[in-house]
């Protein structure tokens, strides 16, 4: 069995192009989703309609590090 040094397993894994675009893809359509819900479902999940607005607003660059 093969053990990585500490160097290694503290780096962040690399991810291809297309996970990364999807994972934008995916961003992008909550987001759209999300301005679109009524102020019932908003405070259904806990969120103000501002809040809401936000997080849309936000451009597509602008997504949480895992």
């Amino acid at each position: 069995m093969a053990y990585l040094s500490t160097a290694q397993s503290l780096r962040p894994a690399r991810r291809s192009i297309f996970a990364l675009i999807g994972d934008l893809t995916a961003l992008y359509r909550q987001r759209r989703e999300l301005a679109q819900m009524s102020d019932v479902e908003l405070s259904d999940i806990g969120l103000t309609r501002a809040q809401a607005e936000a997080e849309a607003a936000r451009p597509i660059w602008d997504f949480p590090r895992r």
